[in-house]
């Protein structure tokens, strides 16, 4: 079998092949820290950008202000903190993403209002407390997921009326269970279903005839055996199945 020559396929960011000639890096080739076609600061791909800083770190603060946005951000992911912070008003998205995840909390916290969702969204995996709370209402969906995630479950309440579906399911999976009871009524089955997955058994009585299959399964599964009775003539195979099941484990019990 061939192995294609990586070097082959060796381009500039705009699309035009180069060799090693005139490279200002030729010193590193020795080391095998600069490789044309893998290692390579020079070339399109941001993996082969990427193999280039991490193996000459003390280099990328001399290409924060590359024309190329890959290499602005992935030499932003390896430079000094100093020397990134002028790239807060960079004006590419990925750029100030990247930066927004390494920068120190209080200037992560001047960019959450970011017009980009992906910077929000970076910032929103940094910040805590107060300032997390404060995207809890960003306009994009994505953020406030993943805010969602992050926050303090004591306050992931105020998420719970969130008119994303993904957000209250978020909430649903992650509030303590005596919190859960306004989520079983959801207007969302998916959110009722994971409610009830962690909600008290007890509190699936008031679930025996939702009318979503995916949550009276669950009732049948998790409910006392009272409750679950109830179902060993649902409209649903499985769900009736699972109830026929607990009702005979509990009788081989007695």
């Amino acid at each position: 079998m061939t192995v294609p020559d990586e070097t082959e396929e060796a381009t500039d960011w705009t699309g035009r092949p180069f060799s090693c000639q005139d490279c200002p890096h030729k010193d590193l080739r020795a080391g095998g820290r600069c490789v044309l076609g893998r290692i390579c600061v020079r070339d399109a791909r941001s993996r082969r950008i990427d193999a280039f800083f991490s193996k000459n770190s003390e280099t990328a603060g001399a290409y924060i202000d590359h024309l190329y946005f890959e290499v602005r951000a992935l030499a932003s992911k390896y430079a000094s903190l100093f020397q990134i912070v002028r790239l807060m008003s960079d004006r590419e998205p990925e750029v100030r993403a990247m930066v927004a995840l390494r920068l120190p909390l209080a200037r992560v916290k001047d960019m959450r209002g970011d017009k980009d969702r992906a910077v929000r969204i970076a910032c929103a995996l940094r910040l805590d407390g107060a300032d997390l709370v404060a995207m809890a209402e960003d306009e994009d969906e994505q953020v406030r997921l993943t805010v969602a995630r992050r926050l303090d479950p004591l306050v992931l309440p105020m998420m719970i009326g969130d008119r994303a579906p993904a957000i209250r399911r978020v909430a649903a999976s992650r509030l303590p269970p005596e919190r859960l009871f306004s989520l079983i009524h959801d207007a969302d089955p998916l959110v009722r279903r994971d409610a009830a997955e962690r909600i008290a058994p007890d509190a699936l009585a008031q679930l025996h005839d939702d009318p979503d299959l995916r949550v009276r399964f669950v009732v049948a599964d998790r409910a006392p055996r009272e409750i679950a009775v109830r179902l060993i003539n649902d409209p649903d195979e499985e769900v009736a199945l699972r109830a026929r099941e607990r009702r005979d484990e509990t009788k081989s019990q007695e």
